[in-house]
């Protein structure tokens, strides 16, 4: 374990097992794990403090996973914001996401897996935090739905050359979640294919 903490990480799960195991787990790769039980105790701690990365479960008690994305105002959060779902819980991860979350992981999980996902996130994170922000978010579109912040990352990216799995690796989150910014990117613009979107993307610049 390292000697010196890499900082604090808030785990939000109902269940003391899966507390327990992200602890020992996150614990060993040298941070201070803080866990909650319920939404209403985390909120209480996030008035205070402000983690390096949040591990939050869907289905906890009092508020869900996604109204503690929007008490927190997750798109804007200074921290990543991973949601914890089991396999029957994808279409809510995805919905989470939507409202703000970086990421989600599935159960079960593998420690290592687990580490280097938070690790390359809270790393894009800062990267992030020292660059100015990427041209895409001073694009309009007019006639179409808004894109959110993350969207206008993908899409800078994308419009850059930029590999899915590339993407990913810049913005700390999977190629899957890549993908599916990408088609909601596609779909707000109402581009048919990725040569569309482009196109719209060198107009919107001109």
């Amino acid at each position: 374990m390292p000697d010196v903490s890499r900082g604090e990480i808030f785990v939000v799960d109902d269940d003391p097992a899966v507390r327990d195991m992200l602890s020992i787990v996150l614990g060993s790769a040298g941070y201070d794990v803080i866990c909650f039980a319920d939404g209403v105790a985390l909120l209480a701690a996030a008035r205070s403090r402000t983690p390096v990365c949040m591990l939050l479960d869907v289905h906890i008690p009092g508020r869900s996973g996604l109204d503690i994305l929007k008490e927190r105002s997750a798109q804007d959060y200074p921290a990543p914001i991973f949601i914890i779902s089991g396999l029957g819980d994808i279409a809510m991860a995805v919905d989470a996401i939507k409202s703000g979350a970086l990421d989600f992981i599935e159960k079960p999980f593998r420690g290592n897996e687990l580490i280097e996902r938070i690790q390359n996130a809270v790393g894009a994170f800062a990267r992030r935090r020292e660059r100015p922000l990427p041209k895409a978010v001073a694009m309009h579109f007019p006639g179409r739905e808004p894109l959110t912040r993350r969207e206008r990352e993908v899409l800078e990216l994308i419009s850059a050359g930029y590999s899915n799995k590339e993407a990913g690796r810049e913005l700390g989150i999977s190629p899957r979640t890549i993908e599916d910014h990408r088609a909601n990117v596609m779909k707000k613009l109402g581009a048919r294919n990725s040569t569309e979107m482009l196109r719209l993307v060198l107009d919107a610049g001109r």
